[in-house]
């Protein structure tokens, strides 16, 4: 039985010349797509800050990921090095100055006048005893509900020239706290500490010396968590739904490549008949209830025992 091609059951269309041209761009098309989905991965990271504390690595970190700006952290032995893509640099440059970060170290009078010889001058002994007095206080002072950070600057009795009044104690308190907090009522409680923790401020008229600034701190906002999916930064929040859209472009690109390649296959009947004998000729390769027929070769005969039988047949025809 004779097959006919395949291509004969299915209807011919006469060919477009703007499918022939879709189905011609479409692997150039595919190609830029690919090459712009490397370019974008493969961006090239460069370093934002180096030799910073912990502390301010974090800071820096905790502002540049509520921008949408992701940092990696690198420690080594000269401290933290921030890095970031070569296509966000500007941007986080940017959103640092605008917090103030990093942050300028300071030193205090206990760096400043950190005890290093035997003897100390007298002068050097009192700014320690100043500072190690502020630092207690600051430690007080934090532990009060809903202080965030607290300083406190001393100024003891001292006499500034030979004849001159001695100029008396005072103190100044900065309170940085977060809401709720009653002023009215913490703060006469803060210079009551203070006053009774410094010589010559116990009085009335000491505590009156006792200056107390209250800044309520930035209210803290949901920052939002970013993360990345392939070359894209995305909100913690999308990447599920921007998961699922990748996904339904790729079955949607896959579709339309395979239903443009079954039109082109259907309106080119050679091509056609030739995948259908090549499904044949795999189905045959592959049929086990196809019997193998085997080639049984034939013996040859000698010639010399048939010529003694045909001599031996006349002998006996003669004798008769």
């Amino acid at each position: 039985m004779r097959l006919r091609p395949l291509a004969n059951f299915l209807p011919l269309r006469p060919r477009s010349r703007c499918s022939n041209r879709l189905l011609a761009q479409l692997p150039r098309l595919a190609a830029i797509l690919l090459l712009l989905l490397l370019l974008s991965a493969c961006s090239r990271s460069v370093n934002l800050q180096a030799g910073l504390s912990d502390g301010d690595a974090n800071e820096i970190v905790l502002v540049l990921n509520r921008k949408g700006i992701s940092v990696e952290k690198q420690k080594s032995k000269e401290g933290v090095t921030l890095i970031v893509k070569e296509d966000d640099l500007s941007r986080a440059t940017e959103t640092m100055n605008e917090a103030g970060l990093p942050r300028r170290n300071l030193s205090n009078l206990g760096e400043v006048f950190k005890k290093q010889g035997m003897i100390s001058t007298p002068m050097e002994e009192r700014i320690r005893y100043i500072h190690g007095l502020s630092e207690e206080l600051e430690s007080t002072l934090q532990q009060f509900d809903h202080v965030i950070s607290a300083r406190v600057h001393v100024v003891l009795p001292e006499r500034i020239a030979p004849g001159e009044p001695i100029q008396p104690s005072s103190a100044a308190v900065f309170v940085k706290y977060r809401a709720p907090l009653d002023e009215d009522m913490v703060m006469p409680r803060i210079r009551k500490l203070v006053a009774s923790s410094i010589p010559g401020l116990s009085s009335e008229e000491g505590r009156a010396k006792v200056s107390v600034v209250m800044m309520p701190g930035e209210v803290p906002t949901a920052g939002i968590e970013w993360t990345t999916l392939g070359p894209f930064v995305v909100a913690v929040s999308s990447v599920r739904a921007l998961g699922l859209t990748l996904l339904g472009l790729v079955l949607l690109v896959l579709l339309g490549g395979g239903w443009l390649a079954f039109l082109h296959v259907q309106r080119n009947p050679k091509l056609m008949l030739m995948i259908a004998r090549l499904a044949m000729r795999k189905a045959k390769s592959v049929d086990p209830t196809e019997p193998t027929t085997t080639k049984a070769t034939a013996a040859p005969t000698s010639p010399a025992p048939a010529a003694a039988t045909a001599m031996a047949g006349k002998a006996g025809q003669g004798k008769s």
